[in-house]
């Protein structure tokens, strides 16, 4: 975990801090970057952006039918190896392997990321009982839902608002404004939580424990200094642009 806050959420109680350095932007350097013009079309054609699109032809698979596994380090990591000179990773390519698998794969390692995560906390004597996402990623991609379930084993809720930073600021605001009496009472009355439930289902998360056992295998061996290539693959690129 990145950092320990008593009182710095709620009052009495500690705040536990954590990250990924990438999640949505990985989605996105992908579908503007590595998706054929074909893709392109099928998603206007069928009144979709990209990423709709992508989302509708991968959740058309199981999981583990892609044969894929993805390192989500496209930005380096942040919790638990906080290390920015990693580098994103796939295995499992071949010249069958289509744009809808890697979107896939792609979000399975975010997920795969956040359940490190969880298990740092579960280690440490934190338990992690539920999920809630906020923000407009989780509103917009029901298959990231499903497939976080999935490979963390929890239930996940979804935040009442898209705009959860701002409203969090708002309640803040309402307690100075003698609105409230604490921040207690804000979040009662103004945080709430949306119906959907999502829960793993069982042969899902399976096959994910299965694949993330490898994501672990691959997460040591590239993160902890066993295997140094991608910051030698940083260090030469420094060194070509340094000529230029």
């Amino acid at each position: 975990m990145c950092g320990v806050v008593p009182d710095g959420v709620i009052p009495g109680l500690y705040g536990y801090e954590a990250g990924q350095s990438g999640v949505g932007d990985i989605f996105a350097w992908f579908v503007e970057n590595a998706v054929p013009p074909e893709y392109h079309d099928a998603a206007k054609a069928a009144g979709k952006n990209l990423h709709e699109y992508l989302e509708h032809e991968s959740a058309k698979q199981k999981p583990g039918e892609h044969g894929l596994i993805a390192l989500d380090w496209w930005n380096g990591n942040r919790s638990t190896l906080v290390d920015a000179d990693l580098t994103g990773l796939l295995v499992g390519a071949t010249l069958a392997t289509r744009a809808p698998d890697i979107y896939r794969a792609l979000i399975e390692s975010t997920a795969y990321g956040t359940r490190v995560i969880i298990e740092a906390f579960q280690e440490r004597g934190i338990p992690v009982k539920e999920l809630v996402a906020a923000g407009g990623l989780p509103d917009k991609n029901a298959l990231l839902r499903q497939i976080y379930a999935d490979v963390t084993g929890r239930t996940l809720r979804l935040a009442g608002s898209s705009q959860a930073p701002a409203l969090g600021s708002a309640m803040h605001a309402a307690v100075a404004a003698g609105i409230y009496p604490d921040i207690n009472a804000a979040a009662e009355k103004m945080g709430k939580l949306k119906e959907e439930v999502v829960t793993p289902i069982p042969e899902n998360k399976a096959v994910y424990d299965q694949l993330f056992a490898d994501y672990k295998t691959l997460y040591d061996y590239f993160g902890r200094g066993t295997n140094n290539v991608m910051k030698r693959l940083k260090a030469i690129k420094r060194a070509a642009r340094a000529e230029e």
